[in-house]
């Protein structure tokens, strides 16, 4: 029946910004999550709806503060990526498809974990599902934030270590977009009257790598530029957006100073503006202990958990960086996320799911 599940959610394709794909998928889910006993609450954007289910306790452990889970339901990948580029397939127990990984797998597990546990004794569980997870969550943010107000615990659905080890904190991770205004002109015959933002543009990028260069554990990586119309016009405007992850605090916060203060090399117009943040989310006791706990509940089903730091950024960053007790990686093992060979292993999806169960059951 999960893997079943899992057909029919990658089925369901849901790019990143394509509000119908993304509500209609909320609709299954609100439906689903209700149906095991959640109130469900929706949060319209413009860019797809978010969703908040709170699952009650059970038990003697009814009113013990929530376990938070954090997911999403958005993907990389373009309507028509299913049946043009990258088709569900089995083979030699490796599930093939995309957001397999990432992270409709995830959401196969929790939904399955949550079915399992119906009847035993538990504290309750939220669950926040968010519709722009790929592109850092600018719309979300605010709710993650809000939802994690007194939780116990908080966990992600993203995938693993490659090895299955879950993940005990993350780089920070911010988009930024430089733009820039010159002036048109006729190339060849008055080029002096313009001013050509590519060049500028350029100049500005070759500063950001002098600003990054300054510090050891910086990652830069300059993702889109855009600019310019024809060869025989000076360009008036153009743009590039950039993504930087960060191991700590102190780093971002010099970095991103460093690149808000640039200045024009010629008489252009230059804004930057950061399109999302992640704050980092660093080692701790309070995540120590919880692995610790997650270990434990991991050998209560025969199964051996670890942890390790991640490069990666995710919404659980957020809940890190608050000081919550945070753990990530609870999706299935497997490889290839937002590449096209994007695949899990079949057989981790019961494994996650019992050890999803063991979580809810026991910590």
């Amino acid at each position: 029946m999960t893997i079943e599940r899992l057909q029919e959610y990658v089925g369901a394709e849901t790019p990143t910004g394509d509000a119908a794909a993304l509500n209609a998928f909320a609709d299954r889910l609100a439906e689903r999550y209700g149906a095991l006993g959640a109130s469900v609450r929706r949060v319209p954007t413009p860019t797809g709806d978010h969703l908040v289910a709170d699952f009650p306790g059970h038990g003697p452990r009814a009113d013990e503060a929530p376990l938070l889970f954090l997911a999403h339901h958005d993907t990389v990948w373009p309507l028509g990526q299913l049946a043009d580029v990258m088709p569900w397939r089995e083979a030699d127990g490796i599930i093939h498809g995309p957001g397999v990984f990432d992270m409709k797998g995830g959401l196969v597990i929790l939904e399955t974990a949550l079915e399992q546990v119906a009847d035993q004794d538990h504290r309750p569980v939220r669950v926040v599902v968010v519709a722009d997870e790929e592109v850092g969550s600018p719309s979300a943010r605010d709710l993650v934030t809000a939802e994690s107000a007194g939780v116990y615990a908080a966990f992600g659905l993203e995938p693993p270590h490659p090895n299955g080890d879950l993940k005990t904190s993350r780089w920070g991770s911010t988009r930024v977009r430089i733009e820039i205004t010159g002036r048109e002109a006729h190339a060849a015959l008055d080029p002096e009257s313009g001013i050509s933002a590519i060049d500028e543009l350029v100049d500005q990028l070759i500063a950001v790598r002098s600003i990054v260069a300054q510090y050891d554990e910086v990652l830069c990586n300059v993702g889109t530029i855009t600019g310019g119309g024809r060869t025989n016009v000076v360009p008036g405007s153009a743009s590039a957006d950039i993504g930087f992850r960060f191991v700590d605090p102190s780093t971002e916060k010099a970095v991103l100073t460093a690149v808000a203060d640039l200045q024009p090399v010629r008489a252009a117009q230059l804004t930057v503006q950061v399109m999302s943040n992640r704050p980092a989310w660093q080692p701790s006791p309070a995540t120590d202990d919880l692995l610790a706990k997650v270990i434990e509940a991991g050998h209560s089903i025969g199964q051996k958990v670890g942890g390790a730091a991640a490069s990666g950024a995710a919404d659980t960053n957020l809940t890190g960086w608050l000081g919550i007790p945070t753990l990530d990686g609870l999706g299935p093992i497997g490889k290839g996320a937002h590449a096209v060979h994007e695949q899990i292993v079949a057989t981790s999806l019961s494994e996650r799911v019992a050890l999803v169960a063991a979580i809810i059951s026991t910590i």
